[in-house]
């Protein structure tokens, strides 16, 4: 069994002792009721990561100022005292499994996401930032003008000072063992630190002592109302990552002056908003590649140092630890996709930990960008208070799923762990489905996280798996309930030259030829294309089918309907592919540029396949023609064929995943989680075709009549 010795080592913060080095950095899981009072679902979410075994927790995104400021539409305030008695229970919810926790207080200022409009900043500014939680909505038929912001008057600077003194006060008296003051990514405090957004002409502007001035302030009345031996974090970013912005070298005398001003521990970050890559750090970033930012600010202070940003292993979070270069680690959305990280550790059971895969689809795209509440692409059961009550089935069920991708995979993971007899029939030699062209696109290797997790999974549970195998409708027949999860199917729009030999589907190119996976059939073939390519469409298959061609040195356009291609993903990996389609790369990455810059065509489409020529027609039916070896549709729609020919023969059946509607990962595992955590022998199909649990006594009674 592994042993960590240094990362279940205990620490000294201030006055307070944690009882290891795994520190929950904070996440904003905008969870709260709509006036910010605590939620059943915030004592429940934090307590899930209390009972893992994160030493100290750090509960996101609290406003001193809900009425000014909220950085979701759903996070926690704490501007008046009634908020107290949520606090409190809150509190209790980790610490009863031996956390410590804090509150990290946040104002967002120009990015609030409540209210949408007249926001406070440092000084007057319109904003351009699509991926913040605070960005601008842009309606489906409007165009992005920019969120304006209003500079803080002198008074209200003061009147905030006391505010964040106040909400710590509170804090305190609800029993938390610190508070932490987000000075981090932009938002209020940020602004006022930071020499690109602070522009003021005042004392609280300009030299570097009038930037600090703000948060000094707060800090101070802090220890006046809570006393000098409640500790003081501060989260900042250490490189802002923009011209104009703090730097390294600066952020070295920030930390000299926080600890001079009696802050207990420093929580270091990355960028302003305007550079969300490294803030945000996607896919595409290394683990552990902030670790500079840790090993430069211990030379200068003396209290800890918490270091985060894309730790996923055990082992390397040890190693850091061992060789001085942070104090703590910090893990935020690893906690998401698994909140039992710290107990697997401790206990050797590494293999079992369910790696973030750094998608932002569940945590960000789908959650508080869009105003909703936080969730996960890989692991369901985050801030789903019912999986917290599964239980065995009352009776197994004998349980086929066709088709081996996510929602399949998931579907059967969690209907077998409740006892249910699993047979997943698939087609191909290997499970894994879509996601498994991943491999294929630079960056996106940590999909195959999930991919072999979840492998592990079937194969460790005992799942019957059929591969090269496809059923026949008598086959089910012996089965009392089948899952359809076959997935989408690439097709190629009826255009005239569509049948031409240099036509063909994004499946035949995105066929990982790699022998060296242990769960490789050895038979993958990838297709013949030529030098100039033409992406067809948009969603995933394109994004990723351009990344891959473009990373070959192909030379690729893309024709989108969309008016910007990639609309429907996530927004920050967007950006950062942007700029790889540009020969860029986004802040601290220094990937290989592609040897030709990726063209992107929008608002238009493919009119006509002609030999070597593609012709293209824009919104307005004008026309150009293109020079072009091969076109690649990455175009699909649900697999619903053989769904179809159940149904007919009275199957019971019920259909996940992309075969039901093409979308992304999270809708797949949710949907198939969302079958095999809660089908059971009594099970019945409503006029939906959806199976239905939980029904009342009564209707039970009368159904069955």
């Amino acid at each position: 069994m592994k042993e960590f010795p240094n990362l279940f080592k205990p620490i000294r913060l201030g006055n307070m002792e944690l009882p290891n080095r795994i520190v929950h950095v904070p996440t904003d899981i905008s969870s709260s009721h709509a006036d910010g009072s605590v939620s059943s679902r915030d004592i429940y979410h934090h307590g899930e990561i209390a009972k893992g075994g994160a030493g100290f927790i750090i509960v996101g995104a609290t406003s001193p100022d809900g009425k000014t400021g909220r950085p979701t539409v759903t996070s926690l305030v704490a501007d008046a005292d009634n908020y107290i008695p949520g606090l409190a229970r809150l509190a209790e919810g980790m610490h009863r499994y031996g956390a410590k926790c804090a509150v990290q207080l946040q104002h967002p200022g120009r990015q609030a996401s409540i209210p949408r409009y007249n926001t406070m900043s440092t000084n007057d500014m319109v904003i351009k930032v699509p991926w913040s939680a605070g960005h601008e909505v842009v309606y489906a038929n409007s165009e992005e003008k920019g969120k304006q912001a209003r500079a803080m008057s002198v008074e209200e600077v003061l009147e905030m000072v006391a505010t964040f003194s106040e909400a710590a006060w509170r804090v305190k008296q609800a029993g938390f063992d610190a508070v932490e003051l987000h000075a981090a990514h932009g938002y209020l405090i940020a602004q006022f630190m930071s020499p690109y957004t602070n522009r003021r002409i005042d004392r609280f502007g300009g030299n570097f002592e009038n930037r600090m001035r703000f948060p000094l302030a707060i800090i101070d009345q802090i220890r006046n109302k809570c006393g000098k031996d409640f500790p003081i974090l501060v989260r900042y970013s250490v490189d802002e990552w923009i011209p104009g912005g703090r730097d390294l070298e600066e952020s070295k005398r920030v930390a000299k002056v926080f600890e001079e001003a009696g802050v207990a521990a420093l929580d270091l970050s990355q960028c302003i908003t305007e550079t969300p890559g490294a803030g945000f750090d996607p896919m595409y970033y290394p683990q552990g590649w902030t670790m500079y930012a840790s090993e430069e600010i211990k030379k200068v202070v003396t209290i800890p140092v918490i270091n985060s940003h894309t730790l996923r292993d055990p082992e390397y979070c040890e190693q850091i630890l061992a060789e001085g270069k942070t104090d703590l680690v910090g893990l935020s959305r690893q906690l998401l996709a698994d909140p039992y990280w710290p107990l697997k550790a401790k206990t050797g059971k590494v293999q079992e930990i369910r790696r973030c895969i750094s998608c932002l689809t569940g945590c960000w795209q789908e959650s508080m960008l869009a105003k909703k509440e936080i969730a996960c692409a890989i692991n369901p059961a985050t801030g789903d208070m019912r999986y917290a009550e599964l239980k065995k089935a009352d009776r197994p069920l004998k349980i086929a799923i066709v088709g081996g991708g996510p929602a399949g995979m998931e579907a059967a993971r969690m209907a077998t762990v409740r006892g249910h007899k699993v047979t997943i029939f698939e087609k191909s030699g290997e499970l894994g489905g879509a996601i498994l062209s991943c491999c294929l696109v630079p960056g996106k290797e940590k999909m195959k996280w999930y991919t072999d997790w979840i492998r592990l999974q079937i194969k460790q549970l005992g799942v019957e798996v059929r591969l090269r195998h496809e059923p026949s409708v008598g086959e089910l027949k012996a089965y009392e309930v089948v899952v359809n999860a076959t997935g989408a199917t690439p097709y190629i729009p009826k255009v005239h030259g569509a049948q031409h030999d240099n036509v063909i589907a994004f499946d035949k190119v995105m066929a990982c030829p790699k022998t060296n996976c242990e769960f490789s059939p050895g038979d993958r073939k990838m297709a013949k294309i030529g030098q100039r390519v033409l992406i067809w469409g948009d969603h995933y298959a394109a994004v990723d089918t351009a990344a891959f061609l473009a990373s070959i040195g192909k030379e690729v356009t893309v024709v989108t309907e969309e008016r910007e291609f990639g609309s429907s993903q996530e927004p920050v990996h967007m950006y950062v592919l942007r700029k790889r389609f540009n020969q860029s790369d986004a802040e601290a990455l220094s990937s290989k540029p592609f040897a030709h810059r990726v063209k992107v065509i929008t608002n238009s489409s493919v009119y006509e396949i002609l030999d070597g020529e593609v012709v293209v027609s824009d919104s307005e039916f004008k026309k150009i023609t293109l020079s072009i070896d091969t076109v690649v549709s990455c175009h699909t729609k649900p697999d619903v064929s053989f769904l179809n020919e159940m149904k007919a023969a009275g199957l019971r059946v019920v259909n996940v995943g992309d075969s039901l509607k093409v979308r992304n990962l999270k809708a797949a595992v949710a949907e198939g989680a969302n079958f095999g955590a809660f089908i059971d022998g009594g099970l019945l199909f409503n006029p939906n075709d959806a199976f239905i649990d939980n029904l009342p006594l009564e209707v039970m009674g009368q159904l069955s009549l």
